[in-house]
């Protein structure tokens, strides 16, 4: 198995900064694709962004120029950095991963979730 933690969320104005962080732990044969979705209250959880192995990256238009997604293989880990934050940014940010375990299964795996509050 697999555990995602994530840390960072919290309250922000308008405009401001926050900047999320994932670590995942456990007996971990390798760590392909990592990401963050997001779900507002009665909306599907939508991507915001995906890093791959290799460091390409996807960004969902409406993030585009104002997040940052990044990682560090050796540590397993991975950030967000969120600038200019819109009240619509608001939501629970979790914290994906495409991973095989050291008995060789791979599978997806997800974090318990980070609230990011934006107030306008």
């Amino acid at each position: 198995q697999v555990q995602l933690v994530e840390s960072g969320g919290g309250l922000v104005q308008a405009g401001g900064s926050l900047s999320l962080s994932c670590s995942a732990s456990g007996i971990i044969h390798s760590i392909n694709t990592m990401g963050w979705y997001r779900q507002a209250p009665g909306k599907q959880r939508e991507l915001v962004a995906v890093i791959s192995k290799d460091d390409l990256t996807n960004y969902a238009d409406s993030v585009k120029g104002r997040f940052t997604i990044s990682r560090d293989n050796a540590k397993n880990t991975m950030s967000l950095q969120m600038n200019s934050l819109k009240p619509e940014d608001t939501a629970v940010y979790y914290c994906y991963t495409d991973a095989t375990t050291g008995w060789r299964q791979r599978g997806d795996y997800w974090g318990q979730g980070t609230q990011v509050t934006v107030s306008s």
